[in-house]
């Protein structure tokens, strides 16, 4: 059991990723605003959970400005806690659940975390994306890339779906070149800040 603590004042990362790393290189932390799933915990006068988020082996804890950030590994899933106060060890703790446009995810989020006390199965993740959305975004990412790299569409489309699909001639009313361009514009939506629509809402 060995638990990440950092803060501001002893070296930690104002921001929710350190840019001089890889994504999967670090702990990410996010604030409730920004990640619909986060919880925002605080102490309850219910006895019937009491834990430590401290003592959960593979966790990892950030104090910032604005109160703890937690991941806490429970039941199978990974579980994002918000609090304005470490609660002392062993003390009870209750989720906040505003009435918010993120409502509804929240909910689902907080259900989990309550299943896996429970120690029930999760079910899927909240803002988990369907197969073929997610391949979607990959190549739209892909295709902004390609862009962005000075390419054509018709090597974009070379190379995201093989010469073999690009015709060698009426490219310009192609079908195929349709796609592209429209994965480019998703790809490039989604570079200037759209991305934050799927840490709030189901693709």
């Amino acid at each position: 059991m060995r638990w990440r603590i950092t803060s501001a004042g002893s070296g930690g990362c104002r921001f929710a990723a350190d840019p001089q790393k890889k994504f999967d290189q670090q702990t990410i932390f996010w604030a409730p605003e920004a990640l619909s799933t986060v919880l925002a915990v605080s102490p309850a006068a219910s006895k019937e959970y009491e834990f430590d988020i401290t003592k959960l082996a593979g966790g990892a804890l950030r104090h910032a400005s604005d109160g703890w950030h937690a991941i806490v590994p429970l039941g199978g899933g990974k579980h994002r806690l918000w609090l304005r106060e470490l609660p002392a060890s062993g003390s009870m703790v209750a989720v906040e659940l505003p009435l918010d446009r993120n409502f509804d995810i929240r909910l689902q989020a907080a259900r989990r975390f309550w299943l896996a006390l429970k120690q029930r199965p999760l079910g899927r993740p909240p803002l988990a994306l369907p197969i073929l959305t997610r391949r979607r975004l990959i190549l739209a990412m892909r295709a902004a890339d390609g862009w962005l790299e000075g390419n054509s569409y018709r090597q974009i489309a070379q190379g995201l779906f093989g010469a073999h699909r690009v015709p060698d001639r009426g490219w310009k009313t192609d079908n195929l070149r349709s796609q592209i361009i429209r994965l480019v514009k998703m790809g490039l939506r989604l570079m200037r800040s759209g991305y934050r629509a799927l840490l709030r809402h189901k693709g």
